[in-house]
């Protein structure tokens, strides 16, 4: 997911499944749970319909504990009982490979500033409008990237996963597909993966198409059919269309604040903002080349000026009237992520009342959502089923 912080065939959708089949029992037998529903067995293979409801995505992978879009993240992730991974955000090398970055711009989530001999790919770019200076994943090969290590993004609000940093590398997409296939067989059931195309119309400009790059990996693995287990996503959706054309895999189209503008309407003068997306109309339109929809969660539940939740809006029954499910993203356990209302104390890295905040957003019917605490997301969803 951004820090604009899924095709059944003939565009049919995936709908929502019973609440009373909402939970894995991978999640069980790693937390210890007893008494939960267990997703209907009698559904493999019918795509985004298998998945239980409300869907426990791991965002970047379990990058609450881990430094994300690492394998150790999406593994952790996976362990935990996520029921999709987030493997991963997108970007391309400048020999044409796709690798899993937060953003192309890798200084902070990477040790390349460590590394003398890159010293001079040091750059200020223009992403998305916006001036951005440090190193990007279109300046290196692949070669180049693999030998530099992750390391935690936030370690404001996350010191202990400092404690990681430096000791993983930089996957490809490939290997994520390869990691999956894996993971699948060693556990007997199917392994999920989200990935979503960053930036896709700053790539395209630069001859590095993610659509076509995506597309291929996917054929090449047999992913992209209306029931492989990848769902792709994009806050731009002109990528979805084009995706749309080029595989048959669900698609997502991302929505940030209801006042942006997704990029490549900014590109291409289109004047609608995600609030003109989020109407009726508009979510017809996204139905008819998507099966879903990723909202910013203020567009589920708005905050008030203080930061506390109000009312829902009427976008979770608006998107599912049209046959669209909803993803929105992204929960986390610590204070200053959460709404107001729900912290505790003021210490950056403690945990608030985030039980207390997926019992709010699940109340409102949305079909999943993306948490870096897959652990915490599968107890609240335990909670919410159980009553």
């Amino acid at each position: 997911m951004g820090t604009q912080e899924t095709n059944e065939h003939a565009h049919s959708t995936g709908r929502r499944a019973l609440l009373g089949a909402a939970v894995l029992g991978a999640s069980g037998a790693v937390l210890g749970l007893g008494g939960t529903a267990r997703a209907d067995a009698s559904k493999e293979g019918r795509g985004v319909k298998s998945l239980p409801v409300p869907t426990i995505i791991g965002h970047r992978g379990a990058s609450g504990y881990r430094p994300e879009h690492t394998l150790a993240a999406y593994q952790l992730a996976l362990d935990m009982g996520a029921d999709i991974v987030e493997a991963g955000d997108l970007v391309p090398t400048k020999d044409g490979h796709l690798v899993c970055r937060h953003e192309p711009e890798i200084g902070g989530t990477t040790d390349v500033a460590d590394h003398p001999e890159f010293a001079d790919r040091k750059t200020t770019k223009t992403l998305d409008g916006v001036r951005t200076t440090g190193w990007f994943t279109e300046d290196f090969t692949l070669a180049e990237l693999k030998t530099l290590r992750a390391k935690e993004r936030i370690p404001g609000n996350r010191p202990h996963n400092t404690l990681y940093d430096g000791r993983w590398e930089i996957p490809t997409f490939e290997e994520v597909l390869r990691w999956q296939e894996e993971q699948t067989r060693r556990r007997g059931k199917q392994v999920w993966i989200y990935p979503e195309l960053k930036h896709p119309t700053y790539f395209r400009k630069l001859g590095l198409g993610l659509e076509e790059r995506v597309a291929k990996v996917l054929r090449k693995h047999g992913r992209h059919k209306w029931n492989s287990p990848v769902i792709l996503q994009s806050f731009e959706p002109t990528s979805i269309q084009r995706l749309n054309e080029l595989v048959d895999n669900p698609l997502v189209v991302l929505l940030s604040g209801a006042n942006s503008r997704p990029w490549d309407f900014v590109e291409t003068g289109d004047p609608r903002t995600v609030a003109d997306l989020v109407k009726p109309a508009g979510l017809r339109e996204i139905a008819s080349y998507a099966q879903g929809i990723g909202p910013t969660l203020d567009l589920v539940i708005p905050k008030d000026a203080a930061g506390n939740l109000t009312e829902p809006t009427t976008l979770v029954a608006d998107a599912h009237k049209v046959g669209l499910i909803l993803h929105p993203y992204t929960l986390r356990n610590e204070n200053p992520f959460l709404p107001a209302d729900f912290r505790k104390g003021t210490d950056a890295d403690g945990y608030g009342d985030v039980f207390g905040a997926y019992r709010a957003y699940f109340a409102t019917g949305i079909d999943g959502v993306f948490t870096d605490h897959p652990d915490t997301g599968l107890l609240a969803r335990e909670d919410f089923v159980n009553g």
